[in-house]
Order: structure tokens, then C-alpha cells, then sequence
């Protein structure tokens, strides 16, 4: 298994619209640097968020009974103990023999910001959901249009019997935020 290089990204980028919009480069003047680093790209938080309504408990069986507010925020405050759900800027296509593993930023990170995101799958499409909880008791303020976590790319010593795609995942091809599908 290899971690894949600037050039192979940018590649594959270019030549396989493997995100889009890519920015070749990495912006870091004023902004949570985004862009292409070195093993990596930094991928950018964008203005739609869902919030939880008030409910005592989330069960995945049962999404359709929990409260949600869909809004489109310029700056996303994420209040303290709090869990929203975000999406990627860019929309993302993965390659058959590739996986992409997602970091949250260091910026981010030190303020009590954690990002989860699942495994990017080989052939799974679409932008990305991102789940963003703030362990702190305090406000942090998100910016988007800037970066949010990296996205690493690992290519397999060999191609996947079976992809995303093949097996008709669930969350192929999303073009909004999803919520848990059971």
C-alpha cells in the first residue's frame, strides 16, 4: 500500500475530475490553509450545515423521529458539547484501487474541534459528509470556504474484488448532507 504524492493527486485531479473544484496549490493567506499539500489534499468545509433539534436521545433506527434544522451558514458557530453535520466544498471521485482517509485540521483540533469522517471508499462519489463536535464548553467558531480536514490517498498493492459502486452503497453519488440511512 502506498501513500499517494502532490503529483499523483494533482494527476488524477486533472485527468480524472478526483475533486473538483482542485485547487493546485496550497491558500493558506488569511484562511485554514486548503488546497494541495504534499501527500494530501485539505479539503474545504461549506456553508450548509444540519443542526440536532432538542431530543433526548438519537437512535439510527429511528432518524425519521429526530428533529432537524437545515440552514446555510457564513460562519458556522459550533456550540460547546455540541455535534452538527457539515459537507465538503469539493465533490469528491474515488478511484477503483484507491482509499481516502480524512484527518481534521491541526487549527481546528487544538481549539476542541473533532472531525470524524468515514473511510473515502474505492469508486464512492460525492461531497462529503463530515460530522464536527466541539468537546469544549465554550462557542468555536468555523469558517467556510476553508479548510476542514485532509483527505490522504492510499492505493491498495491490489484492486478491491468488490467497490463501493459495485455493491450500491448507500451514500454513492450524494450531493447533499446525509443523516444516518439504516
Amino acid at each position: 500500500m502506498s501513500i499517494m504524492s502532490d503529483k499523483w493527486i494533482s494527476e488524477m485531479a486533472e485527468l480524472n475530475r478526483m475533486i473538483e473544484p482542485f485547487e493546485r496549490g496550497l491558500i493558506t493567506n488569511d484562511v485554514i490553509s486548503f488546497g494541495l499539500s504534499s501527500y494530501g489534499y485539505d479539503l474545504r468545509l461549506s456553508n450548509n450545515v444540519i443542526r440536532y433539534g432538542e431530543i433526548a436521545k438519537i437512535d439510527p433506527k429511528e432518524m425519521s423521529k429526530i428533529p432537524l434544522l437545515e440552514t446555510r451558514e457564513e460562519k458556522i458557530e459550533v456550540n460547546g458539547l455540541e455535534n452538527i453535520l457539515g459537507m465538503s466544498h469539493e465533490y469528491f471521485r474515488i478511484p477503483r484501487g484507491v482509499m481516502g482517509l480524512c484527518i481534521g485540521k491541526s487549527s481546528y483540533a487544538r481549539m476542541g474541534i473533532l472531525i470524524n469522517i468515514t473511510p473515502l471508499e474505492p469508486e464512492w462519489e460525492g461531497f462529503i459528509t463530515i460530522s464536527i463536535i466541539n468537546c469544549t464548553k465554550r462557542a468555536v467558531v468555523l469558517y467556510p470556504g476553508e479548510g476542514i480536514a485532509q483527505v490522504v490517498f492510499l492505493k491498495g498493492d491490489e484492486e478491491c474484488t468488490v467497490s463501493y459502486k459495485d455493491r450500491k452503497g448507500k451514500y454513492q453519488a450524494q450531493k447533499k448532507i446525509e443523516i444516518t440511512k439504516v
